[in-house]
């Protein structure tokens, strides 16, 4: 992942109390850019509200626009980073880079123990897949657990910045399949065939995250001059221009593979690609050549090789313009750590509404362990998400944004004629409010108010430009009645809506 996670892991160091405070689902509706850029931010980062793509270079193909809206429609996907770190519980990749003093922290035991030389860290880092053998690894459990989950899609990192690859790639030795990687006499050696054939038998869509920067490779990461290993390379690539040409041919032949080996792709992660400097034109075109109307997601680049936007660990503070993703971790980690802190699913059925209300997709990461199995705390919370969506997705999935997006403590989306108002519970809240009632959106004559989960039609009546929807008794006290149908959120919906205009707001 980028850098700007830097900022958010530096306060995961101080525990997870003030992690739990950065995302806190009472702070969401004033939650903007949060994390604080730091000095060595590369350009391929910026804030997603401000970015500007010109006319000319916006995309046209019919039929990756048609497979843009197909992604909007998804809302809710697994995000997967893995590799060898996970048998020390190290962050993934950014413990490599001299300058990120925040990914080596002191309470990591392979740093200590190696007496914080960073020399003797990196050379045994970069050694671990020697003894990297994930013997409990089943990608099926993980595909169920996320179908269980709810979730429509899945991200698979394919390989981060530190070079693994986590696939069978001809152009390196570093590799999951290769005889120097202790896995590599299991049938499932080509661990991104296995995982996607499994989530592809779920019924889940399937991308690929391919970091662009690899720092083990001596024609980005140069072995003769000072380590950098950051998202260009430690050398000026206008000096040098045939060792970056090589790099490029390299990082361009890998794609290839995975566009050509395993089977229909959705999206084309592409990650930590600053400058302009990539030919991503061509890359796309041998992309879409193999996977004709692929989606780009060139970070960053903006336009036609950015299909979609990225904002990590964040969520916009108002509904954009274009397709959009929050990527965001389920515990403080995007690889495994065994002191991770996982969000309660209160607050993770929160990000969805909050994200669902401003028209983005919500892609969220689980590590797994070193033998390859979700942690049980991860699946426990997949459960969760799935019981709820089983009652409430239909005010998620295949959903637009709506003005004013949110009132209160309530969320709203839109499908077709239909208006869904999302009450996000309070804490300690077991039972949805006696009322829900929004000050922009009224029933059409002849509409259904009904609460999702028990088909109920609902009182309801006019105020204002409004409206207000009472919950039966039985349902809605909280010292007697029947025992919670649902728990974190409710949803009201409104078959047919009135949304009054702006200037009326």
């Amino acid at each position: 992942m980028s850098p700007a996670m830097i900022s958010r892991s530096k306060s995961s160091e101080d525990g997870p109390k003030k992690s739990r405070a950065l995302l806190n689902v009472g702070r969401l509706a004033v939650l903007t850019c949060l994390v604080v850029l730091p000095a060595l931010m590369p350009s391929n980062v910026r804030a997603d509200e401000k970015a500007v793509v010109k006319t000319e270079d916006r995309e046209t193909n019919p039929l990756v626009l048609a497979n843009i809206e197909k992604f909007r429609d998804l809302k809710f996907g697994l995000f997967i980073h893995w590799g060898p770190c996970t048998q020390w519980g190290a962050r993934i990749a950014w413990p490599l880079s001299p300058s990120q003093t925040w990914a080596r922290p002191d309470d990591l035991p392979a740093w200590v123990e190696r007496g914080k030389n960073f020399d003797v860290f990196s050379r045994d880092f970069f050694d671990l897949n020697k003894t990297f053998n994930p013997s409990q690894f089943d990608p099926d459990a993980w595909a169920k657990a996320a179908k269980r989950g709810g979730m429509k899609y899945i991200v698979f990192v394919t390989k981060c910045h530190d070079g693994f690859a986590l696939f069978d790639t001809k152009q390196s030795n570093y590799c999951s399949t290769d005889p120097s990687c202790a896995f590599h006499t299991n049938p499932r050696a080509n661990i991104a065939k296995a995982v996607l054939e499994a989530f592809r038998r779920q019924g889940l869509r399937t991308a690929l995250y391919f970091s662009m920067p690899d720092w083990r490779h001596p024609d980005y990461e140069d072995p003769t001059r000072p380590a950098a290993r950051l998202f260009r390379p430690n050398y000026d690539v206008t000096k040098h221009p045939e060792k970056w040409g090589r790099y490029l041919k390299f990082m361009h032949a890998q794609v290839e593979e995975l566009m050509t080996g395993y089977g229909p792709i959705d999206v084309l992660w592409l990650d930590g690609g600053a400058g302009d400097d990539w030919k991503t034109d061509e890359l796309a075109a041998m992309a879409r050549h193999h996977q004709p109307g692929i989606l780009i997601v060139h970070r960053g680049a903006g336009g036609r090789y950015e299909n979609y936007r990225t904002p990590e660990q964040q969520i916009p503070a108002k509904a954009l313009p274009y397709a959009w993703e929050t990527c965001l971790t389920m515990g403080d980690y995007w690889a495994y750590n065994p002191k991770d802190y996982y969000k309660p699913a209160r607050e993770l059925i929160h990000l969805i509404a909050e994200i669902a209300c401003k028209g983005g997709n919500l892609l969220l990461d689980i590590g797994p362990d070193a033998e390859g199995r979700f942690p049980p705390e991860s699946v426990k919370r997949l459960e969760e998400l799935g019981d709820w969506l089983k009652i409430n997705g239909e005010a998620i999935y295949g959903t637009r944004p709506v003005a004013p997006y949110g009132e209160g403590r309530v969320r709203l989306t839109r499908k077709g004629d239909a208006v869904y108002l999302i009450h996000l519970a309070e804490l300690a809240q077991t039972k949805p409010p006696r009322a829900i009632a929004v000050s922009t959106i009224q029933p059409a004559e002849g509409a259904e108010v009904t609460l999702l989960g028990k088909g109920l039609p609902l009182k309801w009546e006019k105020r204002g430009h409004g409206m207000v929807a009472f919950i039966p008794d039985h349902i809605s006290n909280p010292l007697r009645g029947e025992y919670p149908y649902c728990r974190h959120a409710w949803t009201v919906k409104i078959s047919k809506a009135i949304v009054q205009p702006e200037e009326k707001k």
